[in-house]
């Protein structure tokens, strides 16, 4: 139904206006009796055999919904009822920031990916905790923190740290974005040396609190192996909890797309089908070339069930969903977890 009604529907009108629809559409039908109950019914699993342990936190399935769909905290609980096993919040920033200018979210059908130069765009770190006072502990949260476009080389850290010291208690584990393409100003975040002095600064920060939360490292599908090798000394050296591969790319070959098209849309991070591979190659490399010393998440491409074992089997521990659930809907996530089980 979704495939052969909704979807055409949706994709006839601009993707971020039915993002906004979307939402208001989603908390609407959840506040109507029964309903949530219903989307629980129609779309979760609920089998302990799914139930992972990861990084000290116990998720009750590997499929997750990654950052930037819900990037203010508004819709979490509602999402939850879909069936995901966690959801991570963000990007988000430790001033309220309107992103770059629009249109800056396209979709590529043929490809069935998506290219976006959002910016990150969101209200801000204390309208993210207003949101998350309201948490039904019905699923795990994610933090993704970042900085403020505006804000200077120096202060960089600061804007890290301003985030994960006030979202502590109120997310379950965090994912220091320092990946992103569609923010100007990350050059620095690219610096081996100032990510072991930021990731440095956020576990000191860490040991602040009575009880830690993991911290993740999220990284493009555009390195090259060399880099990878840093990241894995990076993620060892500084005892990071993990890694999330991958972020959005920024190459553009083997598009069906025209170059005349991408030319129009411009610059931006492309996500879906087209890194499905890009993104489980830097899984399997990590896993490998590591000895499996850390936990991944992968993320990248996942379109349907196949794609998910592809992503485990590549040594991913849990996995994402972004454009996969905007092409696929959200049967998506029970197909994963119903080929999980059959798989044991």
């Amino acid at each position: 139904m979704y495939k052969l009604i909704i979807r055409p529907i949706l994709f006839y009108f601009d993707p971020e206006k039915v993002h906004h629809f979307t939402f208001s559409l989603i908390r609407f039908l959840n506040k109507l009796p029964v309903v949530s109950g219903l989307i629980r019914k129609m779309y979760a699993v609920e089998d302990a055999r799914l139930e992972k342990k990861v990084f000290g936190l116990t998720f009750k399935n590997p499929v997750g919904l990654a950052a930037g769909f819900d990037k203010n905290a508004v819709l979490y609980n509602e999402l939850a009822n879909f069936g995901f096993g966690f959801i991570e919040i963000g990007t988000v920033t430790p001033k309220g920031q309107a992103g770059n200018p629009k249109k800056r979210l396209f979709r590529l059908k043929e490809d069935q990916g998506i290219i976006n130069r959002m910016g990150f765009n969101n209200e801000g770190v204390e309208a993210a905790i207003i949101n998350l006072k309201k948490n039904k502990g019905n699923v795990i949260i994610g933090g993704n923190i970042g900085k403020n476009t505006l804000t200077k080389l120096e202060n960089y850290t600061q804007d890290y740290l301003e985030c994960f010291q006030a979202l502590h208690p109120y997310v379950d584990y965090f994912v220091l974005n320092v990946s992103c393409p569609n923010v100007g100003s990350h050059a620095k975040l690219n610096d081996k040396e100032y990510l072991e002095e930021l990731i440095g600064a956020v576990q000191k920060a860490n040991t602040d609190f009575k009880s830690q939360k993991p911290v993740l490292l999220k990284i493009a599908p555009d390195l090259n192996d060399n880099q990878l090798d840093e990241i894995i000394e990076l993620v060892i050296k500084t005892k990071l909890d993990g890694v999330i591969a991958s972020n959005t790319s920024i190459d553009r070959s083997d598009l069906k797309a025209s170059s005349q098209q991408l030319e129009a849309i411009g610059n931006g991070g492309l996500s879906g089908l087209p890194i499905k591979d890009k993104s489980t190659r830097v899984i399997k490399y990590l896993s490998e070339k590591s000895g499996k010393a850390f936990p991944i998440i992968g993320v990248g491409g996942i379109h349907s069930a196949t794609d998910a074992l592809e992503k485990m089997q590549a040594g991913a521990d849990l996995v994402q969903l972004y454009t996969g659930f905007i092409y696929e809907g959200p049967k998506l996530v029970k197909r994963i977890n119903k080929a999980l089980l059959k798989k044991q």
